[in-house]
């Protein structure tokens, strides 16, 4: 199994500004970030930067990064780019880890690696874990997904799914145990690049998710079910003060 890791790292963040060169334990974070990530099996880790200070900030600390544009309306299209950059052949894996992932478990990258080389059926791969708490359940910013009987994605949503028709809002979970969606994906580099030529879906735009405009052209995403959590995300400040405070 040989594959690429890209992190996508957008310097213009609403919430908190610069927040790739953040500092956590006295680097920034796309390092910290890029670091978690060479501990998994991948044969390259590359930061796909939309700003100069984080290719200087990447190679201060010896870290591979390439410059792409500052336009990009997502992630994934700042990735697209960095394959071409990059020469990467249309077979060949990538695993996209986000830039605020610092906590980011390595044998989860490696993971979603291996369903992607498992399941030539899929164009993606990603992962889920079971949700344990009734709040997390019902908070629409957490993405839950619903299986297929073969382990593939056949919805995410912000909403409660699977809903429980018998016995909404008790503040109980349904059985089957629901699945919170993890941002991490496998993609073959050919559909990466192709990704972003595809119509943008209505159920995209309408529950703010990427990923169902795969769903929605007919494509296939198969979801690794993971028996541990990720760590903690950052998008705030007061997640960067999390974070500090579990890594020291």
């Amino acid at each position: 199994m040989r594959f690429t890791v890209l992190i996508p790292a957008r310097l213009r963040s609403t919430r908190l500004p610069d927040k790739p060169l953040a500092d956590i334990g006295g680097v920034p974070m796309v390092v910290q970030v890029a670091r978690r990530a060479s501990l998994s099996q991948a044969d390259r880790v590359v930061v796909a930067a939309d700003d100069e200070r984080i290719v200087q900030a990447c190679k201060a600390h010896s870290v591979e990064s390439v410059l792409t544009r500052q336009d990009h309306p997502s992630g994934s299209d700042r990735l697209a780019e960095a394959c071409v950059k990059l020469g990467l052949d249309s077979d060949d894996a990538v695993v996209n880890v986000q830039g605020d992932e610092p906590l980011i478990a390595p044998a989860m990258i490696d993971a979603c690696a291996a369903l992607l080389d498992a399941r030539r059926d899929c164009v993606m791969s990603t992962v889920a874990h079971a949700i344990d708490d009734a709040a997390e359940y019902a908070n629409p910013n957490v993405v839950k997904v619903v299986l297929d009987a073969d382990g593939r994605a056949l919805y995410f949503s912000r909403a409660a799914i699977p809903h429980w028709r018998d016995r909404p809002n008790t503040g109980e979970l349904p059985t089957p145990t629901p699945l919170r969606h993890v941002g991490l994906y496998g993609y073959r580099a050919g559909f990466l690049r192709r990704f972003p030529q595809l119509e943008v879906a209505p159920i995209e735009q309408l529950e703010a998710l990427e990923q169902l405009r795969v769903l929605w052209h007919g494509e296939r995403i198969a979801v690794h079910v993971s028996a541990e959590r990720p760590g903690p995300g950052v998008d705030t400040p007061a997640d960067l003060e999390r974070v500090r405070a579990l890594l020291a």
